[in-house]
């Protein structure tokens, strides 16, 4: 019964529950159950309250049996990664020098998720200060791929793709710099969604104008993250570029008719190298696209400079937020962490600025492309998983890697031009292990993108098979 509870889709546990079908304490009992079974194997959920949690699904059945109108998530647990704020409850950002740190105030997403009737459960494991795409930490240790659990299960928002996976939650928010809402959930056959920057305003933030992060929604399947993106989306004065679009568009039907869309289809960008088992699962479902209508073309635009760019504004961001503490506690930091505060420190003046001057014209080349083609399609990760003592990949194909990111080029080349991109589950290796599609859409055009997920996760299906180690003995 649990497997089949706690593997229902975030939508229809949100209807039962409204219809009064299921009630909240049942579904929280359910997922609270999974957790105590599934989590110790995984390490997905590396703070929990259950008590709390059940107190809140209570309160929610009170306010359904009262007539209270609710919110579109009502009822559903939900976790949030441990890079956000959660007003009283242990926020660490996978650092040791905030292991014991609890916010006073609630990150706008969580805000937004709870007015919306959502209920947190606890947190999801991530990486120190989610850096790097692989979840491992001095505070919670490494969170495991439900697929092998000898593998990595990505980064940054790691433990969020694995607590679905594994059936712990419904939804979960996430981040995603250069990659950390898609390469987890492409590792963990879940769906994970990069919007665009002011879709899912950010507060507190300290560089509010800075449109390469974004926090953004995932789920299990692509109609969920949009239900999960209906809650999160939507204007707020707090953001400086927040989208003025309500979230209440995201709640609409994603049915769409492809006849005649083009599509660029590109195995690498002409420019990074991906592993040939990657290759071989994307290539075996290129046909989809075809068959729902779509004139598929090999293209792709010309992201000279996107590497550059990425770089610079990456590690200007992380000498501004990180470079004080490193100051007083470098002994207290991983070495890539390190790496990457002190080459933003080196960065001179001269040197931001041609990095914008080069980044938009690098959105202009893309945007001039992308008149011709609706969507761009490419590999999520370079790689398949791969396993979880190694810190990240410093091979591809012979082709040596020059820093601790440059495995995931695939993603990052993306976040420098903020255009929305989702990985959707598109099959699996020989070994078993989980590789996802990224589709990437116009210029702030994330229904489009969504629609063109749905489609091709209805004719697919391969979200719908589960890890064994989620999964109970008959």
């Amino acid at each position: 019964m649990n497997d089949d509870l706690c593997f229902k889709t975030a939508t229809e546990l949100a209807s039962l529950i409204r219809s009064k079908e299921l009630s909240a304490r049942q579904v929280m009992e359910a997922h609270l159950q999974q957790i105590e079974r599934v989590n110790p194997a995984v390490n997905a959920i590396v703070t929990l309250l259950p008590e709390r949690a059940m107190q809140a699904a209570a309160a929610a059945d009170e306010a359904l049996a009262r007539g209270q109108d609710v919110g579109p998530l009502h009822g559903l647990p939900v976790a949030h990664k441990d890079l956000v704020e959660t007003k009283g409850i242990r926020t660490t950002y996978g650092s040791p020098l905030f292991k014991d740190f609890v916010p006073e105030v609630d990150a706008l997403i969580v805000e937004r998720l709870h007015e919306a009737g959502a209920i947190t459960i606890g947190k999801t494991n991530t990486p120190e200060f989610g850096a790097g795409s692989q979840t491992f930490n001095e505070v919670f240790g490494a969170t495991h791929n439900p697929y092998d659990l000898t593998k990595t299960c990505g980064g940054s928002s790691g433990g969020a793709a694995v607590a679905l996976a594994c059936g712990l939650i419904p939804i979960a928010d996430g981040s995603d710099m250069g990659g950390s809402l898609r390469n987890p959930a492409n590792f963990c056959n879940v769906v994970g969604f990069r919007v665009s920057p002011g879709r899912v305003p950010s507060w507190p933030s300290a560089l509010g104008w800075f449109s390469i992060p974004v926090k953004g929604p995932m789920a299990r399947t692509v109609e969920d993250v949009a239900l999960l993106l209906s809650a999160m989306a939507g204007p707020d004065a707090r953001s400086p570029i927040a989208i003025a679009e309500p979230g209440e568009r995201f709640r609409h039907s994603l049915d769409r008719d492809f006849g005649g869309v083009k599509i660029a289809w590109s195995q690498d960008l002409a420019s990074f190298p991906v592993d040939a088992r990657v290759t071989a699962v994307l290539d075996g479902q290129r046909h989809v696209f075809a068959d729902l209508g779509c004139i598929v073309e090999e293209a792709e635009p010309d992201f000279s400079d996107a590497d550059e760019v990425f770089k610079v504004w990456r590690a200007w961001s992380f000498a501004l937020s990180y470079g004080p503490l490193l100051e007083k506690h470098r002994d207290h930091f991983k070495e890539t962490v390190i790496w990457n505060v002190e080459a933003g420190q080196r960065l001179t003046g001269p040197q931001l600025g041609q990095a914008e001057v080069k980044r938009t014209a690098l959105y202009h080349r893309v945007r001039e492309f992308m008149d011709t083609y609706e969507y761009l399609i490419l590999p999520v990760s370079q790689v398949p998983p791969f396993d979880i003592t190694q810190e990240y990949i410093t091979e591809i194909n012979g082709v040596q890697m020059e820093t601790y990111i440059d495995w995931m080029k695939s993603c990052y080349f993306i976040s420098t031009l903020g255009l929305p991109a989702i990985s959707v589950p598109c099959g699996f290796t020989p070994e078993g292990l989980p590789v996802g599609v990224q589709i990437v859409g116009r210029h702030q055009d994330d229904f489009g993108v969504l629609q063109l997920a749905r489609a091709f996760e209805k004719a697919t299906q391969f979200g719908q098979q589960r890890p064994a180690v989620a999964v109970s003995a008959a």
